[in-house]
């Protein structure tokens, strides 16, 4: 290593490359193991150079380049006007007010030169702070041969490499993965977030769910309506209509129309008609269950960790269970797995990423080694997106308060995490 960077093994070519040198042993050891990388992937990664720092210095120095010349054009005007004034006899034209005619070409340049420099320098926004050497920059995420031929090695050798879409947070997943919707003049968006806490010797210690029905008109002759709400809920929400909303036409007959029915709904904007909130601690209600078991062996700890749908109506889409790992301790070791994962080696964590759970899919397993003990592999945590709803309530009918006629709709639903632990 330490040739590559100096010439000879003496003390004042070490000092003159030492951060060079620094640098370079940073790419090999990590938290005091050794990593596997050759000379020309340590080359590669320490002399990367930054896209944006080069468009910054590109786009500075054009800007230098146009002052420059445009103070080079002042002065000769300036000059020009000077040298035909006193071909005239009469007074020198003074410079911003202050100028006279006994200014010599050469200090009437110079104060040119410092005005134009300070009214027109580069309006560029500061660049992140980031080491100040030429090429020594690091671009952040780059992918080069090396890499590539690294990962193809990685895949020779029997390991599972997750792409690059699997490895998203779920928020990610949804936008790359939501297909688009074709939206009628009368829209609805039904949503439920879920924020669960369980132990990890079992027992759901509290869930939280809220839903609402987000209502969108985008044509006005469609305002005066009525939304038809189908509750097939069984565990017991609270519902709560928008104040606005008939509360006794909804308990009566489940119908969401205004209290004043000559009236029309708000155009071209989302507006909250209903609402409703489950809290529980019963078991039977968690949507997805996750035991994880880790147990002390000669090595470390082997982990068994497996999930189970308890909803069979759901159907749980880029569903992603997050172990923590101990730090420092290298890879984990898998033995069994249903679905693919992915170790984060700088969050020091392994991704179980499984692209849907539904009750073709309920349960299933993964189970790896690794050094450190039994506590160091929780919190574990889940996420998920579906495009069911928990508490199945929808929208079955939208009708005109005149006539009771049919109108046509759109339905969004989507069910997702806020937060979802095993502690």
């Amino acid at each position: 290593m330490i040739p590559e960077y100096c010439r000879a093994l003496e003390e004042n070519e070490i000092s003159e490359h030492c951060f060079d040198l620094i640098f370079a042993f940073d790419e090999i050891v990590a938290l005091g193991y050794r990593e596997n990388v050759n000379l020309a992937q340590i080359r590669t990664f320490t002399e990367m150079d930054s896209h944006e720092e080069k468009v910054f210095r590109a786009v500075r120095e054009t800007q230098e380049r146009e002052a420059k010349a445009e103070m080079r054009r002042k002065a000769k005007e300036l000059q020009q006007a000077r040298r035909d004034a006193e071909r005239q006899g009469k007074k020198a034209p003074g410079f911003g007010g202050f100028g006279s005619s006994t200014v010599s070409g050469g200090s009437t340049a110079a104060m040119i030169t410092d005005t134009i420099i300070e009214t027109d320098k580069p309006k560029v926004a500061p660049a992140p702070t980031r080491p100040s050497g030429p090429s020594k920059a690091l671009k952040l995420g780059a992918k080069g041969k090396e890499v590539d031929n690294f990962v193809d090695k990685l895949k020779s050798e029997g390991e599972t490499i997750m792409s690059s879409n699997m490895g998203k947070r779920t928020s990610e997943a949804t936008k790359v993965h939501a297909p688009p919707i074709n939206m009628e003049s009368v829209h609805m968006k039904i949503e439920e977030k879920i924020t669960l806490t369980c132990g990890r010797d079992g027992g759901l210690q509290n869930m939280e769910l809220h839903g609402m029905i987000m209502l969108r008109i985008s044509d006005d002759k469609f305002g005066r309506i009525r939304l038809h709400v189908e509750n097939e809920d069984k565990k017991g929400v609270q519902l709560q209509t928008h104040p606005n909303v008939d509360k006794k036409l909804f308990t009566a007959e489940s119908l969401i129309g205004l209290k004043n029915p000559e009236k029309s709904f708000p155009v071209n904007s989302d507006v909250g008609v209903l609402k409703w909130r489950l809290q529980t601690t019963e078991d039977s209600f968690i949507p997805l269950t996750i035991n994880c078991w880790p147990s002390e062996s000669g090595n470390g700890c082997d982990v068994n960790i497996e999930y189970e749908l308890q909803e069979d109506n759901l159907e749980l889409n880029d569903v992603v269970i997050t172990i923590p790992l101990p730090s420092g301790v290298g890879a984990p070791v898998i033995g069994e797995i249903d679905g693919e994962y992915r170790h984060d080696s700088r969050r020091n964590t392994l991704e179980w990423c499984l692209p849907v759970i539904d009750a073709k899919n309920k349960s299933g397993s993964l189970e790896f080694s690794i050094a450190g003990q039994p506590n160091d592999f929780f919190p574990v945590q889940v996420s998920f997106i579906s495009k069911k709803n928990y508490c199945n309530i929808q929208v079955t009918k939208v009708t005109q308060v005149d006539g009771n006629s049919p109108v046509r709709f759109s339905t969004e639903t989507t069910f997702l995490v806020d937060k979802y632990e095993i502690l």
